[in-house]
């Protein structure tokens, strides 16, 4: 009996000891995270592990300047943008399919960061030619889009097509060569930092992964 209960005790303590240990592991794990986020700099989405302000960080990809117009009839260019991250993806106001959950989502976005000026969200239409200012506009009142954090955009299909493709990289299409009469149509959601450098990709249909984008914009802002 004295040896059973032996056994049992020793069992016992091999389990609590496996257990700490794991509980010591997890611990370790939340706090071993990367000291910066990732960059971007084509379609596979690669991540490169820059430190920012260095050289490297200074010659990586970056968006270049724009000359697009909101709902509100106002030019937007990357000035508009100064001092300021912004979450950015592509959409069209007569989307029957997922165009209406990624503007769900992103106004989850919205109102996250609603009181920081340092956040902002830039949406672009894939049909500038029916979405018309006027119609950006009626879009936005209809789904909730503050003005003055969430902007809509249209302009030059060539320029917005070729932002959307060859500088956000926001298709997942790799190696299919694509042009202007190939609909661009993605459900990604990217995060741009103050310095215009990708640095990171998202699921707009997925919650898991507008929480994770809420989060790594906090981060972004503790880095800048």
């Amino acid at each position: 009996m004295k040896k059973t209960l032996f056994h049992v005790a020793a069992i016992l303590v091999l389990i609590s000891c496996k257990q700490t240990v794991k509980k010591e592991h997890i611990q370790i794990t939340e706090t071993s995270r990367v000291a910066y986020l990732p960059y971007y700099n084509d379609e596979s989405f690669t991540p490169h592990w820059l430190t920012p302000n260095s050289e490297e960080e200074k010659q990586f990809h970056k968006i270049p300047d724009f000359k697009l117009i909101d709902q509100l009839g106002d030019t937007l260019t990357q000035k508009s943008f100064e001092n300021q991250v912004y979450i950015t993806d592509f959409f069209f106001t007569t989307c029957p399919g997922i165009c209406l959950k990624m503007t769900n989502n992103m106004t989850k976005v919205q109102e996250a960061f609603l009181n920081n000026p340092e956040v902002a969200i830039l949406s672009h239409s894939v049909t500038p030619s029916i979405d018309s200012v006027a119609v950006l506009k009626t879009y936005a009142d209809k789904n909730g889009v503050i003005d003055s954090k969430w902007h809509l955009v249209t302009g030059d299909k060539t320029e917005i097509y070729n932002l959307g493709r060859n500088e956000y990289f926001v298709e997942n299409d790799l190696g299919i060569p694509k042009d202007i009469n190939d609909f661009l149509h993605t459900e990604n959601f990217l995060l741009i930092d103050k310095n215009k450098h990708i640095r990171g990709i998202y699921n707009g249909l997925n919650r898991a992964s507008i929480a994770q984008l809420i989060t790594d914009v906090n981060a972004l802002l503790e880095e800048s």
